[in-house]
């Protein structure tokens, strides 16, 4: 693929803006007070501003920020049948994962109308035709939400059948024109305990993508914070093995840690690394962005790597979001300046 040197990307999502955390609450609570057009405009507005922020942040690749999308895969429920919401298990205290939406399936898995991943892309490319990805929740990471009930006996069972649907989607975006898509699967970094079903699992669900794929694998960000133990030390080396192009891995929060995994990664793999920390308001310096990209290419070459936060912006108020692309990107620019790029 053509691009710049180290391209400076986004994960997936970009932080709401305020008035539209706003209007999606009064939707939600007053759903009669809005018509489709009323709706259809805000969303409209507020992709307009994820990609303006992006764009002047100096970012290479971008998104529609996930305007369109709910608590990053949250959304995508709305779209399979075959469940019924089930009551929150707690509502009130500290936020953390145990309050996060759950189902119980009613019937097998479906989703006769796809997942919405494609109205969004044809959407962002009404506003601009910079460079993008879509990004797309894999069946691990979707199953996490969804008990069996009486029609699948456990996560497995829920994640095969989940597998024909992501497909599904893939395909379409691909045959949209689609050039970059990220299969966000951070569950299978949060319970890495069958490196080889994971590999499968990952192989039969891009089967048949043309498209440039990258692997998003970090360790949780609702409510910013972790879901599981923070290390991708038992996924290597096989991980390298995945049937995508790229891997998306979290190391700024580690404080770099694990970052000498990368040598073990064939050298037909890229990697984009995250050097800015989503789960934090400090904004790192360029310099600090620079210093960790320089550790980052002791181990993988320049020609591989891409740089991006460690997660989505979702969880990270948008003023903090926009300092700390813009300090990423500035970062990056020092290191390709001292490689002559």
């Amino acid at each position: 693929m053509a691009h710049p040197t180290i391209p400076a990307t986004v994960i997936g999502s970009w932080s709401f803006p305020g008035w539209y955390e706003k209007f999606i609450g009064d939707v939600r609570d007053s759903p009669d007070r809005f018509g489709r057009l009323d709706r259809d405009e805000a969303v409209r507005d507020a992709v307009r501003l994820a990609v303006d922020d992006q764009i002047r942040a100096g970012l290479d690749r971008i998104t529609d920020g996930e305007m369109q999308r709910v608590d990053f895969n949250l959304g995508f429920y709305e779209y399979l049948g075959g469940l019924e919401p089930l009551p929150p298990s707690r509502r009130w205290g500290a936020p953390a994962h145990d309050q996060r939406d759950r189902y119980r399936c009613v019937a097998p898995l479906s989703a006769p109308a796809g997942l919405g991943t494609l109205a969004e892309y044809r959407r962002l490319r009404e506003v601009t035709d910079a460079p993008a990805k879509v990004p797309v929740p894999g069946p691990f990471t979707l199953s996490g939400c969804i008990e069996g009930g009486d029609v699948y006996p456990d996560r497995t069972a829920i994640t095969e059948a989940l597998v024909p649907i992501v497909n599904a989607e893939l395909l379409a975006l691909d045959a949209a024109g689609v050039d970059f898509i990220q299969l966000d699967e951070p569950s299978f970094a949060c319970h890495p305990g069958s490196a080889d079903h994971f590999l499968d699992v990952v192989a039969r669900t891009v089967q048949g993508v043309r498209a440039y794929l990258s692997m998003h694998m970090c360790f949780g960000n609702y409510r910013a914070r972790a879901v599981g133990r923070r290390s991708y030390r038992p996924l290597f080396p096989q991980v390298g093995r995945a049937a995508v192009n790229q891997l998306a891995l979290e190391f700024a929060s580690r404080e770099m840690a694990e970052v000498e995994l990368l040598a073990e990664l064939p050298q037909t793999m890229d990697v984009a690394v995250g050097l800015v920390d989503v789960k934090n308001t400090w904004i790192e310096p360029p310099e600090l962005v620079a210093e960790r990209l320089r550790l980052v290419l002791k181990y993988v070459d320049a020609s591989r790597v891409s740089v991006t936060p460690d997660c989505g912006f979702s969880q990270t108020a948008r003023h903090v979001a926009t300092a700390k692309a813009r300090a990423m990107v500035e970062g990056v620019r020092i290191v390709r300046r001292e490689l002559g790029s």
